[in-house]
């Protein structure tokens, strides 16, 4: 086994033996806080972000979402374990773009576009993505697997053989979930890290370079993602409150005022979301995100679907996905009322 403190050769973390690796988790888990099956999971994180930027679709895909909140721009102190990225929508439908303009001049044309990227997309993903994955994991001979899930089979997962394990709400699998809708602009490569990297040494982490959409357009786009859920008053899946504690945590940074000052991105993403993603509220009304944005946004939840939220929120806490000293589910919910009436307040 490995000494943690007395490692003087570069090694690289997937050539250890898996005694080597438990070991190295058990200590990190003691110098950083968090828990050991969470920093093995951000290294796979890192690891697929580095061979999806290292490949030839590099410059077609966006980074964006909670992840690269907690990756890139260090906003959260979360475990964010999911990939968002966005394809390019001008490299996949060029043909159905007027003048290469990636927002649809009128709803028949986005239906057009939607239909389109529905097939087109699950089957990029399907021949080019996931064998640039496979490709990868038999090169370097690591225990894991990949499938094509979701509705839209937009979806990889990637199940890998966990050295530890948590409570069960966050599994041993890496979800990459590839949108086509967009441009994923502004944006611009950055450096990413491993979390272990930072109180191990002598072991060569995964690192990566991804090209990586602006936190302020993520911003708009959770807090009309938090919109639609309090207007239909329930949760899509587990771990959705990940929404409301990063908005909370966007409210604490540099990034909330760029935000709410850039009123074209607001209306932006209202736009391409009324083209793209229609969605309708709890007695089957259209949800106007163009009205919501513009002074009538909801973020925090009434009722039942309150009570789903803060049990979503206590078993994130449970699992450790949050760092130490974070906000308890009342906190959260006055953080994001402020939030909610500072939006509705803007002139």
């Amino acid at each position: 086994m490995l000494s943690a403190g007395l490692i003087s050769v570069t090694e690289s973390w997937f050539n250890l033996s898996r005694d080597s690796q438990t070991e190295l988790l058990e200590v990190a888990a003691g110098r950083s806080g968090r828990p050991a099956h969470l920093l093995e999971k951000d290294i796979w994180v890192v690891w697929l972000l580095s061979v999806i930027y290292r490949s030839s679709i590099a410059d077609k895909l966006t980074f964006k979402g909670g992840t690269s909140l907690s990756k890139v721009y260090k906003i959260i102190n979360r475990f964010s374990e999911d990939l968002d990225l966005t394809y390019d929508i001008r490299e996949l439908v060029p043909d159905l773009l007027y003048s290469s303009n990636p927002i649809p001049v009128s709803i028949a044309q986005g239906k057009k576009i939607t239909s389109a990227i529905r097939h087109r997309l699950s089957e990029w993903i399907k021949t080019t993505v996931k064998p640039i994955i496979e490709h990868a994991l038999t090169a370097n001979n690591l225990p894991a697997k990949v499938t094509v899930e979701g509705k839209e089979s937009n979806k990889l997962i990637v199940s890998y053989s966990a050295i530890k394990h948590g409570s069960g709400y966050s599994k041993a699998t890496v979800q990459l979930e590839f949108g086509a809708r967009a441009i994923g602009e502004p944006n611009r490569f950055y450096s990413v890290t491993c979390d272990i990297a930072a109180v191990i040494n002598g072991i060569k982490f995964p690192t990566a370079q991804p090209l990586v959409m602006m936190a302020e357009r993520t911003f708009w786009e959770k807090a009309t993602a938090v919109h639609v859920y309090c207007l239909q008053e329930r949760l899509r899946g587990e771990r959705y409150s990940r929404h409301w504690y990063d908005l909370d945590a966007m409210s604490k940074s540099v990034y909330f005022n760029r935000a709410l000052n850039d009123r074209d991105l607001a209306q932006k993403v209202a736009g391409h979301k009324s083209i793209f993603f229609p969605e309708k509220d709890l007695n089957s009304n259209k949800i106007n995100y163009l009205k919501a944005v513009s002074g009538f946004i909801q973020i925090v939840p009434e009722g039942d679907s309150l009570i789903a939220l803060e049990h979503d929120y206590t078993a994130m806490l449970e699992d450790g996905l949050l760092a130490l000293n974070q906000p308890n589910f009342p906190e959260l919910i006055a953080s994001c009322r402020t939030i909610q009436d500072r939006i509705n307040q803007l002139p």
